[in-house]
């Protein structure tokens, strides 16, 4: 599989590839960095995990459009070079320079910055899909690790409201910093953006902050979310129940880069994020 899918690589891209090093750090896709011949470098996003390869066609034609997109603006996104929907759903596009930095030294600030930049993305007449919950209701449920069952009821019931009403904006909709890149002390790069969607600001807040939470403790992520604005509490419970049955799953990359994050911390902060903010 991913033989023939360099070689289509190769095609696209119109150069001999002499080295392919898996990224790590990712759990939807798997991710390859190319160096070609000429030493010049892509990335090739093989969409080998389900569910998400059965959603391929959607994701990866979105992504590439919306790297098009940005192209004019002074977001560092990657540029697409080519898709491919048979086989192995691929997607190849330009390498960024930088690394993730998970530290919560100096990046409070420069990530609201670059989330309002984000969000001031005027994407013209080809505006993106709306956004779609993640808290579906099948993950309405008191999951069993938790402390404070109460407190979830009264976020699920937060859930069967309405939505509130908001002005639509530009949102990247994964954004973290798992998905930000980052180059002697600067923002290098924002990558992932297969679920990009139009809907409200405070959703991508809450989702930032959320991650924040889980990685350094409420007091970062309330930091955050001051200097964006802060959401309504409906998107931070819808983006928090999102993370149900367990948020074990965002963790592991994290303690592969060297953070001693264990599963157990990273849901009683959830917990804690949701008793201060959501519920």
């Amino acid at each position: 599989m991913t033989v023939d899918r360099i070689r289509w690589a190769e095609r696209a891209w119109q150069r001999p590839i002499t080295e392919v090093r898996l990224l790590t750090g990712g759990w939807t896709s798997t991710m390859l960095r190319l160096t070609g011949e000429d030493g010049e470098r892509a990335v090739l996003r093989l969409m080998t995990k389900e569910p998400w390869r059965r959603h391929a066609t959607g994701l990866l034609t979105r992504e590439a459009k919306v790297q098009q997109q940005l192209e004019p603006t002074p977001i560092p996104a990657p540029r697409s070079i080519a898709v491919d929907l048979t086989g192995t759903p691929a997607h190849l596009m330009t390498w960024l320079p930088g690394d993730l930095c998970l530290d919560d030294k100096g990046i409070v600030e420069p990530l609201a910055r670059l989330l309002a930049d984000i969000h001031a993305v005027d994407p013209g007449p080809g505006r993106p899909r709306a956004y779609e919950s993640w808290a579906v209701p099948a993950k309405r449920v008191v999951p069993a690790w938790s402390t404070r069952p109460a407190l979830w009821e009264r976020a699920f019931r937060l859930l069967d409201r309405p939505a509130p009403a908001y002005a639509g904006t530009f949102l990247h909709r994964d954004f973290h910093l798992g998905n930000v890149l980052w180059s002697q002390g600067r923002v290098s790069g924002v990558v992932d953006w297969v679920e990009t969607s139009w809907g409200p600001a405070g959703l991508d807040v809450a989702h930032a902050a959320t991650y924040l939470a889980m990685l350094h403790g409420v007091e970062t992520a309330a930091r955050f979310a001051g200097l964006c604005g802060e959401p309504d509490r409906y998107w931070v419970v819808l983006d928090i129940v999102g993370y149900l049955p367990d948020p074990a799953k965002v963790v592991q990359p994290w303690r592969d880069r060297g953070l001693t994050v264990s599963d157990t911390v990273a849901r009683r902060r959830l917990e804690q994020w949701l008793a201060d903010r959501g519920a």
